[in-house]
């Protein structure tokens, strides 16, 4: 009886092991493989077939998988419920490998960390909240990887507790993680199940001699708060130990300002139906629902934030009235800046893409279709009155640069992997345009090939062809077999034919399969 795990079966335990909390989507090929535990409640939860793989020992070990183009679908069902995904990557060509493949985790998705579309409100915003506590003091941090966004609120005393719940119930995350050692902690979890039962809550246990992020994303140390620089560290380090990333698209931190604006409480909030209805929780009949005519999905998210946080200083409220009334009298003016603004894709969350390596060339063409109208935008605003809507004027950037070279760049409609080739532009990059040349001339080659053959052997009715399983060939009847050179060699032996290989037709073959990848490796990295 076998008494070990096959080696493929022992690196999966060896990585799971670091991902007790995670479940374990270990590539194989085409597909994302989970096993043991794991397939179990995977199967369940997404409805997939259970099966078995032979592992080493005596019974076969639980398995289930899903495809990998498609994992995006499956990771979201799976987030919804409240799971945390671990996705373990061949970091190796299968190729050049000597044993097994090297495989290791290249990113964990969380509630809070989630970037696919199928996740994200596009009038929402996905927070994730790091709670820390210090003696009298309560400090949070929130975050917004999808957009960069970074905040912080304190409070002290006896109140504490009940001030950091209105900033919850208003932010209403996707994910709360705690500093262990919170005093009121129990309280604090199940008010947060009970007014924000979408969070999920975990408590975070802090790694020894773990890096320092805060200089790193915001340029200083300086914070007079050691609590809020703490809280804000831990939250930069939990995101970095998660998602794997670049994330410098997160570069400003901003105090919520309570004093700035009207303090609501969760029962005003619920009672006055700003957001969401009683009836059935959903916008319809609410505040939000009567305003949002808005365009765009960063415009919905930011009125949303004013409907919540309405504002208490007397001249920003006059600012904002008569940018308003401007937009209002000027009829004409505004529905060309609401044709212009339909135009616009979510900059916020496109950027963000971009930034931690998650961005597909779809994701370039819709940054391209939304630079494409800047210039109409501030041309409208330019002629503007209003204090604020000339502020907004000069603060747009054209950015010529980048659209030009994503005009010349990217195709118009993009396939959705990054992967397969088939994203730039004829013309755009020298070297590309030589391997397309390649890869799309084989046919005019093989045409002379084969004429030059028949001249060489004398054999007329030979013919070159090319099948996926035995590659490219020459195609000798059994009749012409005995006139064959003795350079051909037999590769295939049909009914009535032969087929042979020759060096030269060798090398195109091995020429022509390289440049399909490597025309997939320059889009790639283009």
């Amino acid at each position: 009886m076998t008494t070990a795990y096959t080696p493929m079966v022992q690196q999966y335990l060896e990585v799971k092991r670091q991902h007790d909390d995670e479940l374990l989507f270990f590539r194989l090929g085409d597909f994302y493989e989970m096993f043991f535990e794991d397939a179990l409640t995977a199967s369940r939860e997404l409805n997939i077939t259970l099966t078995g793989r032979a592992g080493g020992m005596e019974e076969k070990i639980p398995m289930c998988g899903v495809p990998y183009h498609s994992v995006d679908n499956y990771i979201a069902k799976l987030i919804k419920k409240g799971y945390r995904i671990a996705i373990c990557e061949q970091v190796e060509d299968p190729k050049a490998a000597k044993g097994i493949v090297e495989r290791k985790v290249v990113k964990i998705i969380t509630p809070g960390t989630v970037l696919s579309e199928q996740l994200l409100d596009d009038k929402h915003n996905r927070y994730l909240v790091f709670l820390q506590e210090d003696g009298s003091e309560l400090c949070l941090a929130a975050a917004d990887i999808s957009t960069g966004e970074c905040q912080w609120f304190s409070a002290a005393g006896e109140e504490r507790l009940m001030a950091i719940q209105e900033q919850l119930f208003r932010i209403q995350p996707a994910e709360l993680v705690a500093y262990s050692g919170i005093v009121n902690w129990e309280n604090l979890a199940a008010w947060i199940k009970s007014k924000v039962p979408e969070c999920a809550v975990s408590v975070y246990q802090e790694e020894e001699g773990a890096p320092q992020y805060f200089a790193q994303h915001f340029g200083s140390d300086d914070v007079a708060d050691t609590l809020v620089h703490d809280t804000v560290e831990h939250l930069l380090r939990y995101l970095h130990v998660t998602v794997k990333a670049d994330l410098s698209h997160i570069n400003s931190l901003s105090r919520i300002a309570k004093e700035q604006f009207m303090n609501l409480d969760a029962t005003a909030v619920r009672n006055l139906e700003l957001i969401k209805n009683m009836r059935d929780g959903s916008k319809r009949g609410t505040l939000l629902d009567v305003l949002d005519f808005t365009s765009t999905s960063m415009g919905a998210r930011k009125l949303r934030n004013w409907i919540e946080c309405p504002l208490l200083d007397l001249s920003q409220i006059r600012s904002r009235q008569d940018a308003v009334g401007e937009l209002l009298t000027n009829v004409q003016m505004r529905g060309n800046l609401q044709d212009k603004l339909k135009a616009i894709f979510d900059l916020e969350r496109i950027v963000s893409r971009i930034e931690v390596g998650s961005a597909n060339a779809r994701d370039l063409v819709s940054l391209r279709s939304s630079l494409a109208v800047l210039p109409e935008i501030k041309s409208l605003l330019r002629y503007c009155n209003s204090k604020l809507l000339q502020q907004l004027c000069e603060d747009v950037h054209l950015h010529q640069e980048l659209f030009t070279t994503l005009l010349a760049a990217i195709v118009d409609e993009p396939p959705f992997s990054v992967r397969e080739g088939g994203m730039i532009r004829s013309g755009f990059d020298l070297e590309l345009d030589e391997l397309h040349s390649i890869a799309s001339d084989n046919k005019t080659w093989m045409q002379n090939f084969e004429l030059k053959i028949k001249e060489e052997t004398g054999i007329k009715t030979l013919k070159v062809g090319y099948n996926k399983v035995f590659g490219y060939y020459i195609e000798v009847s059994k009749g012409q077999s005995a006139n064959v050179p003795d350079y051909f060699v037999r590769k295939q032996t049909l009914v009535n034919a032969e087929r042979y290989i020759v060096p030269e037709l060798k090398d195109f073959e091995n020429k022509i399969l390289s440049a399909k990848e490597k025309i997939e490796q320059l889009e790639y990295y283009i």
